[in-house]
């Protein structure tokens, strides 16, 4: 029975580690920092957990003792599905910087547990142990199916859980396995498991009753395969029209349309996309890298005729929340592909006459492996002669947080002969956070003169220098994306 106990808590610690990455990457994105702070902590906790569980079973080696660890851990799973949004909306908010942020997160939210599970194993090592001949295979036996356990609980969050029921949902599954295994090491203590099943039921009606009221505000949560995505309504600061807003974090939004005119581009940075047109007259072929709400994609195989626009998506279910938040429909000039978009672009095939890069992490950074120079080669490679790349980018273009963007900059131009950028804003706020548009061309000199007045006002907004004496040149092998975007 102990073995068991083992390997289903082992199984529990992984299942916490993976939902907890999901967990804070709405707030904090996927970036190193999140990674490095949640593995090294949950491993500072489990060391702990080790030592100290092996310290009380030296003085208490009791089923009930070991039993009462493992509900008390239920009952910390369960109330960190409950708590887990108000306190990261804090630290996002309040924290001094993303480092601390993400600390304090992990050790609120999933420290405490980890250190609890981290305790099953040497306890049961005490609990088992009848002859110290052999001891060493007893500790060998147990360990090894605490490790089995958390092979298969990896797989299991990873392959299934996540996807399937979503992080909160996983967290009381989770809760409540936890609670059986407590009653699996022993009977005794009904009184401490019934106070974690307490716990259990009130977060799970907490929840359950968040999720009612969500729903009746018209909110979609949703965990995709890929990360949690959220779809509301909104309002457009300056006009005040009512916006659904596609996201995957607090602070800003990814795509959004007028649900009364879901044909107008609701974005600046769309727009831009859509000044696009001009710089390369009768695009035949148009690549659009990221599709989100798919409102530019609809834009342009609307108005480019003729044209036939190929989205490259990676998050299948992203596009299952376009399908019925956004409007998009079947249309026999617009393709969809599920895929990597650096795999896809890494293949060779036809030209694309206009290529669109709009691919971010929930941190609001572009996956690195597409900004760096082999991935702008591979893209100059897809291009079509007198073709454009445009980016999408955010952050200031100048100042001391603007490294990233200058990198990106300097890191395309090694493919392109010609790049200008452009933020939205205007040079004059070149210092400012904001959307950064670069477009990358593979000749030298002037393009096509556009025909409308407004594209020809924006691009005189073009940046002088854009590289500044900071850049640094992306490679595969060194893309500190999250390292420069962050300023650190």
């Amino acid at each position: 029975m102990l073995g068991i106990v083992v390997f289903g808590c082992g199984a529990a610690v992984m299942v916490l580690e993976l939902v907890g990455a999901r967990i804070l990457a709405p707030f904090f994105g996927t970036s190193m920092v999140v990674w490095s702070g949640l593995i090294g902590l949950v491993l500072a906790s489990l060391a702990v957990g080790y030592w100290q569980g092996g310290r009380i079973a030296d003085r208490r080696p009791s089923p009930g003792v070991l039993s009462g660890v493992i509900a008390l851990a239920a009952a910390l799973v369960a109330a960190t599905a409950a708590t887990k949004i108000p306190l990261l909306e804090f630290l996002a908010t309040r924290a001094p910087g993303p480092r601390l942020a993400v600390l304090a997160a992990v050790l609120l939210l999933f420290a405490p547990a980890a250190a609890l599970l981290g305790m099953v194993a040497p306890f049961a090592v005490r609990l088992s142990v009848r002859d110290a001949a052999t001891s060493g295979t007893t500790a060998g036996r147990l360990y090894a199916l605490s490790t089995l356990g958390s092979i298969v609980g990896t797989f299991a969050a990873g392959f299934f859980l996540i996807a399937a029921c979503g992080t909160t949902a996983t967290l009381l599954a989770v809760a409540g396995f936890l609670l059986l295994l407590s009653l699996l090491a022993s009977r005794t203590g009904i009184k401490g498991k019934a106070a974690a099943a307490a716990v259990l039921l009130l977060s799970g009606l907490a929840i359950q009753a968040t999720d009612q009221s969500l729903a009746a505000a018209g909110v979609a949560d949703v965990d995709t395969a890929y990360g949690r995505v959220l779809v509301y309504s909104g309002m457009e600061p300056d006009t005040g029209r009512t916006l659904r807003i596609m996201t995957t974090g607090p602070l800003r939004c990814q795509s959004a349309i007028y649900p009364d005119a879901p044909s107008e581009l609701a974005l600046p940075y769309t727009r831009f996309f859509a000044m696009g047109y001009s710089l390369v007259p009768e695009p035949r072929r148009v690549l659009v890298l990221g599709g989100g709400g798919y409102a530019f994609a609809r834009h342009a195989a609307r108005n480019l005729p003729g044209a036939t626009v190929t989205v490259v998506e990676l998050d299948p279910g992203v596009t299952a929340l376009a399908r019925k938040h956004f409007g998009l429909a079947d249309d026999p000039r617009l393709t969809i592909v599920h895929e990597d978009a650096r795999t896809f672009v890494n293949r060779p095939g036809e030209p694309y006459d206009l290529i669109y890069l709009d691919v971010f992490g929930t941190d609001y950074l572009p996956p690195f492996h597409m900004v760096t120079r082999e991935a702008a080669t591979r893209l100059a490679a897809l291009l079509a002669p007198g073709g454009a790349v445009v980016v999408n980018a955010i952050g200031a273009p100048q100042g001391t947080g603007g490294r990233f963007l200058r990198s990106l900059a300097a890191t395309f131009a090694t493919a392109f002969p010609d790049l200008a950028v452009y933020p939205l804003a205007g040079p004059e706020k070149a210092g400012e956070e904001q959307n950064v548009m670069l477009v990358a061309r593979p000749e030298e000199g002037p393009g096509p003169v556009p025909t409308d007045a407004e594209t020809r006002a924006f691009l005189t907004g073009r940046l002088d220098d854009p590289f500044g004496n900071d850049a640094l040149v992306l490679t595969d092998d060194h893309a500190p994306v999250e390292w420069l975007g962050l300023g650190l």
